[in-house]
Order: structure tokens, then C-alpha cells, then sequence
């Protein structure tokens, strides 16, 4: 189904894993660290990263953080902590989704499917969306306002898409979470607001003045066609 690089260093845990992901269809390559897991980022290309935060040569999130730097492939990191500001950091590094140690392989695969899902969104059939002058291809995952492309990242851009795919309707920050983080639940209201907030730059607006993102305080986000814009 997907092409998974694996990086943990417990030499069982890879095994086993790497074993059960490729039962389950997955085109599995693995490496014991956090160096060589960056540069096989690099080198291979993979279509989901599965990330271990501790590792013998660098930690987690540095790791990352370098990825990051690199490359906008999905990250599943593995974590031995489960309070929400723990989460939430992650999430703000860059991750896209994360397991709580133990976990099962069963339970990794479902994460890398819900993963490819929530990013994918079925994109081959999605049309072009156009909402005055921002246009949004979700088959290229391109951005134009009034002509001119937007650089926007990977999250940038699923945020826009999730609110394009509800024109002139409020999206809450918790449907938000749940649609581009993979969050479903409260206390990450930072997250949405910084990745808003970038979004917008980028767009040329400010949330005091606003063209095509409206904040309605106490509800959340709404994409509209700006006036004067037909």
C-alpha cells in the first residue's frame, strides 16, 4: 500500500514490525538511526515515515526537525508520553500523527492508512476550487492568487483544502484538529492558530484584514469570496 521507512533501533521491535507492515502489503525499508534515517528520507523517498524518539545517536525531534527540512513525507512518530502539551509539540514540530507506546503492528498499519487518507482525500477526484481570486488544485496541490503562485507547505496547504471543501460555511478549530492533524479533541487551538496565521501571510491578508480566511470569534474559520472579487 504504501512505502514505509522505519527508524527504531531496538532491533526486535524493527524486525517485527518491519515483518508485520510488509504482511500487510507495505513496501517496509529500516534503519537503527536517527542519521541515517535523514538521509534515507532523502535518498528514497518514502511515502510514510515511521519515527521513534529515542534513539542512540540523535533524538527524536531533532530528527524531525531535520526531516522536515528536507521533505514533506508524513511522519508517525512513536512516543512513550500521552499528555496533551507533549502531543501538541509534536504536532507543531511537524509530525502528522502519533502512537503511544506499546502499540501493535495492527495498530501502526491503521495509523499509516488514516495517514494516506487524510492527506490523499481521494485528490483524483476532487475539482479545482475557486474562491475569487485563490485558486486551489488539489490533484497538483497548487495555490494562485490573482494569477500568481503560492509556496505554501504541506500543512498550510491541507488546512486551505479542508476549508475549501466548505465555501462561505464556519469550520471549527476542533473539525480542523481532527481533519489536517489527525487531533480529535480540544487543546490544540495553537496549533490551527499559527498554521492560520502563516497561511494568511502567504495569502497576502491579515486577520485584522482579512480577503478570504474569516475568523468568527468563538465559532472558527470560514473560506469567502472577498468583496469586490465576484
Amino acid at each position: 500500500m504504501a512505502r514505509v521507512l522505519l527508524v527504531e533501533d531496538d532491533d526486535a521491535i524493527r524486525t517485527s514490525l518491519g515483518k508485520s507492515l510488509t504482511a500487510a502489503g507495505h513496501v517496509v525499508s529500516a534503519v537503527a538511526a536517527g542519521a541515517d534515517g535523514v538521509a534515507a528520507v532523502a535518498r528514497e523517498r518514502p511515502e510514510v515515515l515511521l519515527l521513534d524518539l529515542g534513539l542512540p545517536d540523535l533524538d527524536g525531534r531533532d530528527v524531525l526537525a531535520m526531516v522536515r527540512a528536507v521533505s514533506d513525507v508524513p511522519v508517525i512518530v512513536a512516543t512513550a508520553r500521552d499528555d496533551d502539551a507533549s502531543v501538541v509539540r509534536l504536532l507543531d514540530a511537524g509530525a502528522d500523527d502519533y502512537v503511544i507506546k506499546p502499540f501493535s503492528a495492527a495498530q501502526m498499519d491503521a495509523r499509516i492508512r488514516a495517514v494516506l487518507r487524510r492527506l490523499g482525500q481521494d485528490p483524483h477526484e476532487e475539482s479545482t476550487v475557486e474562491v475569487g481570486g485563490l485558486r486551489i488544485d488539489p490533484r497538483s496541490r497548487e495555490v494562485t492568487v490573482d494569477g500568481a503562485p503560492v509556496d505554501l507547505t504541506r500543512k498550510e496547504f491541507d488546512l486551505l483544502l479542508a476549508l475549501s471543501r466548505r465555501p462561505g460555511a464556519v469550520v471549527t478549530k476542533r473539525e480542523l484538529l481532527a481533519e489536517v492533524w489527525g487531533l480529535p479533541w480540544g487543546g490544540g487551538d495553537r496549533t490551527v492558530d499559527v498554521h492560520l496565521s502563516w497561511l494568511r501571510r502567504k495569502l497576502g491578508e491579515t486577520a485584522a484584514a482579512p480577503r478570504f480566511l474569516h475568523s468568527v470569534r468563538g465559532v472558527g474559520i470560514k473560506l469567502s469570496v472577498p468583496d469586490g472579487d465576484g
